[in-house]
Formats: structure tokens, C-alpha cells, sequence
């Protein structure tokens, strides 16, 4: 029959306080372990178990390792969470390409890796909103302009405020233009009607008649250069020769109707059907990077 090893032991707490011979070994009776002593320190050294851990782990100075390329699994049981260094460690994946955040009070969390712009200081840019945003200076330089695409260099030009070339009743040429989409386009022009003098070459050709007569008795009266035998009664009628040539003259004049086609003023035309200048627009503003 085998022989019955019984080791004298006691509780931690008994341990606590009692300091065994060198190679002695007692046992633990609350954490039903092991406790080898050496001579000279209080309370020995507890022997971990394989089933459960009741003591810090000391590795004091060495690695823990696997054999045979084995890996090495720290799973906490339940809600529990790996802590490294006082440092709490997610308990599932995170997605390709993302990275290990803290939240600056011991957690740990997968992350989305964000790289800001790097903008000059100086750029301008455009936004859609009334001041500018933390890092940006608004300028006041431009206002009310419309924007243009070039390809070579940039620069300004114009001299209408775009509320105003664009807007409703928008001046052209001189003239009014008005109308809503669809209808005739109402035109109105402004002017003087000028005084004009014809000349004989503008009047329409034409003569005049008249009547020569005279009275008296006896005798003959005969036409011509002031001879005038009296005798007798009279009476004759007559026409000058013609004159003027029906030339064409010109007037100033004022204008006022309806048109239903195209308005063309230099390089503008526009059409009876998009008559409405008064277009939808964005605001923008122009800011600079600090």
C-alpha cells in the first residue's frame, strides 16, 4: 500500500507570520497551495496552481514564453477585460486600417486613422457660410461679384455690382428691359424729336396756279413785263413751273411698344422666352488660412 505524505501547514494568515527552515515546504490551507521556504523570509513562497491564480503573477525580471511557437492567450472570463499597465483593452476587433485610441483615462478603442490637410497659410478658399471658420480670416475685398473660370492668370475686372447687372430690370444699352418668362418683352427707348428744316430737294415736286386779271373798258390788255393796254374786261389763270425733288429726311423720335423676338444690345442677346435676369444665387464669402 502507498505511503501517506502529510506536510504540517496553516492558513495565510498563520503563514503570514512564520518563517520556515531553507527547502521546507507547508501548505497553504486557504489557497489549498503549496509554500516553500528558504530560511529567512516570512510567509515562504506561494506555489501557483494550475487551475487558479490567487497570487500576483512575479516573473521578476523574466519573460513569459510558449513552446513550440504556441501562442499566448489572455482571455478574461465574461465582461472582463485584458488590463496591460492600467491600460483597458478592447474585446473585439476593430476594422482594416484602424488603430488603438486612448480616451485619455485608461481605455483603449480601435480608431479611424484621420489625416488632416496641411493648407498654406495665406490660401483663400471659398465658404458657404457667414463667418469664417477657426484657423481662416474673412476678406472684405470683394463684394457683390460675380465668379469667373480662367485658365491662365487670375486677376478682377468689371465695374457692376452683380446684384445689379443680374438683378430684376437689369439695364441694358440704355434701355429698360422687362418682362416675366414667356411673355413679350416690353421696350422702351428715350429721346428728343429733332427740329428739321427742308430744303428744296427734300420737297415733293409741285407748282402753284394763279390768277391774273384786271378790269377796265375798252381795248386790249396784253400780259407780259407790265404792259397793260386798259380797254375792255380781262381774265386769265396760270401756273409756275415745278419744283423740289421728293428727297427722304430723317427725325429723331421716342419709341414705346412690345417686342416679341430677341433683344440684341452689343454682346448681349436676349431672348423674348428668359427674359428674367433676376437669377438664383449662393452667397460665398472668401477667407484666407491664418
Amino acid at each position: 500500500m502507498a505511503k501517506l505524505l502529510k506536510l504540517r501547514g496553516g492558513t495565510t494568515s498563520q503563514h503570514g507570520s512564520f518563517t520556515g527552515a531553507a527547502r521546507e515546504v507547508t501548505v497553504d490551507t486557504d489557497k489549498e497551495t503549496l509554500v516553500v521556504h528558504d530560511g529567512s523570509t516570512a510567509g515562504g513562497h506561494s506555489l501557483m496552481r494550475s487551475d487558479i491564480m490567487q497570487e500576483n503573477l512575479d516573473v521578476n525580471g523574466n519573460s513569459i514564453v510558449s513552446s513550440s511557437n504556441g501562442n499566448i492567450a489572455i482571455t478574461p472570463n465574461g465582461s472582463g477585460k485584458v488590463v496591460i499597465d492600467g491600460l483597458s483593452h478592447p474585446t473585439s476587433d476593430g476594422s482594416a486600417g484602424q488603430f488603438l485610441k486612448t480616451d485619455g483615462s485608461g481605455t483603449l478603442s480601435f480608431a479611424t486613422v484621420s489625416v488632416p490637410v496641411e493648407i498654406p497659410s495665406g490660401t483663400s478658399m471659398l465658404f458657404q457660410q457667414t463667418a469664417a471658420p477657426t484657423g481662416w480670416t474673412k476678406q472684405t475685398t470683394h463684394d457683390d461679384k460675380a465668379l469667373r473660370i480662367v485658365t491662365g492668370s487670375v486677376g478682377t475686372g468689371g465695374s457692376v455690382a452683380f446684384s445689379t447687372a443680374l438683378g430684376s430690370g437689369a439695364t441694358v444699352a440704355g434701355g429698360t428691359i422687362s418682362g416675366d418668362p414667356g411673355s413679350n418683352l416690353s421696350v422702351s427707348i428715350s429721346g428728343n424729336i429733332s427740329n428739321h428744316t427742308l430744303s428744296i430737294s427734300q420737297i415733293a415736286a409741285h407748282s402753284h396756279n394763279f390768277q391774273v386779271g384786271n378790269s377796265g373798258t375798252g381795248g386790249n390788255t396784253t400780259r407780259g413785263h407790265g404792259n397793260n393796254n386798259s380797254g375792255g374786261n380781262f381774265g386769265n389763270n396760270g401756273g409756275t413751273l415745278q419744283t423740289g425733288g421728293g428727297g427722304s429726311h430723317n427725325h429723331g423720335h421716342n419709341l414705346s411698344g412690345s417686342m416679341s423676338g430677341n433683344i440684341t444690345a452689343g454682346n448681349l442677346a436676349v431672348g423674348a422666352s428668359t427674359a428674367a435676369i433676376n437669377v438664383n444665387y449662393v452667397d460665398f464669402i472668401i477667407a484666407n488660412k491664418d
